[in-house]
């Protein structure tokens, strides 16, 4: 049966599971970075986790409060982009009805609903939270300006962000970078190295090297990001070459090195990391 703590209790050991595993230019337990601490993203992950599975709330509603919360207790952008993706896939959790859906209909397909009901509320909602987080490079827009009360849905408002964010892009796309790549991509892994751990590595270095980092992009341009991503493509190549990934550790901390040193933070990547893992284990509890 899916409860309140379950779902808050998935939603935290997500979070957690990604700070335990080194990813290269973000904050993890290996390094902190980009002024910010492994202790900020586990107070964060601890105030979010006491309001995003809340009962009685819109996905809109689910978003502002626990972008409020983190910033009660770090008063920093930590993980805008966690609660953006987490929240609808928690909702449609807590939502599932088995009278409208049978076992055999995946999250991904009841997903699908909660999205195409997000209200012109949730993006208001929404927005205010984006503001208060006030993520690197944003700014003005003359489209659905996250500034102002919106005028159209939620899905509306991140189907016209799309293409230049990649995690606009999931709700347009059905999550389609979680479900089609990177869900197969962690099983893989964990396949492979029986470890979440070395399996979580895998999985943020496979987004990495396959997308360019709208994070990155935002904040220094698409050469950059296209330059990160050869990167991660030769390190993923590297680390999947062998039995035991800590014989890359030292490869993998002199990249982390290097890209804090350049103040690149491969920022959505760590949000789909932590996505992904959120689906998978929302998979086996629904």
């Amino acid at each position: 049966m899916v409860t309140l703590a379950k779902l808050a209790q998935v939603y935290r050991s997500a979070c957690m599971a990604e700070l335990e595993a080194l990813k290269p230019g973000n904050v993890h337990v290996f390094a902190d970075g980009h002024g910010m601490t492994v202790h900020d993203f586990i107070k964060s992950t601890d105030a979010s986790a006491a309001v995003i599975a809340q009962s009685n709330l819109s996905v809109g509603e689910r978003i502002l409060q626990s972008v409020k919360a983190t910033q009660m207790v770090v008063g920093m952008n930590t993980n805008l982009g966690i609660i953006l993706l987490c929240a609808p896939l928690i909702h449609t959790a807590l939502h599932f009805d088995q009278a409208l859906y049978s076992k055999s209909h995946g999250l991904q397909q009841r997903l699908e609903s909660t999205l195409n009901q997000l209200t012109i509320e949730d993006a208001t909602l929404t927005g205010q939270a984006i503001v208060l987080a006030n993520p690197a490079g944003l700014g003005q827009s003359s489209l659905n300006d996250v500034h102002k009360a919106s005028s159209v849905t939620l899905l509306e408002v991140m189907a016209s962000a799309q293409h230049k964010d990649r995690i606009a892009l999931q709700y347009a796309n059905t999550f389609a970078d979680i479900f089609e790549f990177g869900l197969p991509f962690y099983n893989k892994a964990i396949e492979k190295w029986d470890n979440q751990a070395w399996a979580t590595t895998a999985l943020y270095l496979g987004f990495l090297a396959r997308q360019l980092d709208s994070h990155i992009i935002r904040k220094y341009g698409e050469a950059l990001a296209d330059e990160v991503m050869q990167e991660a493509a030769d390190m993923q190549r590297l680390y999947w070459a062998v039995e035991n990934p800590k014989l890359v550790q030292k490869h993998l901390l002199a990249w982390d090195a290097s890209l804090k040193a350049r103040k690149i933070n491969p920022g959505t990547t760590a949000d789909l990391t932590v996505a992904c893992l959120v689906a998978s284990k929302l998979e086996v509890l629904i």
